[in-house]
């Protein structure tokens, strides 16, 4: 069986981004404790890494080894912002129907 991670990620705290996103999700990739990592960026986090280059960074480096990292769209349109989360080689669509799907699968999903 896979071992995933699915990390839904709304806060714009850079405390809780550095400690629990940056250091989390790209060592439980790094150090194969989970098979597939995937951070869904949504609301204010969009902003965070829009504002913070130190931020920007991390999530450059993140998906460099294998960190899937996915923006909401929408969001991203409503705080315009869309191009410098794409200028991070953030994955940008509408996620609705992908959150929902996390959702229903039973899986769990990490909120933060």
């Amino acid at each position: 069986m896979k071992k995933e991670a699915k990390i839904l990620w709304t806060s714009n705290n850079k405390e809780t981004a550095m400690n629990m996103i940056c250091l989390y999700a790209h060592n439980a990739k790094l150090k194969g404790w989970m098979d597939d990592v995937t951070i869904l960026v949504w609301g204010a986090s969009q902003q965070l890494i829009h504002e913070d280059k130190e931020i920007q960074e991390k999530i450059k480096a993140m998906i460099e080894d294998g960190v899937k990292v996915v923006a909401c769209l929408k969001c991203a349109e409503n705080l315009n912002i869309v191009e410098g989360l794409t200028s991070c080689n953030i994955n940008m669509l509408y996620t609705g129907e992908l959150l929902s799907n996390w959702i229903q699968s039973g899986e769990t999903v990490i909120t933060v």
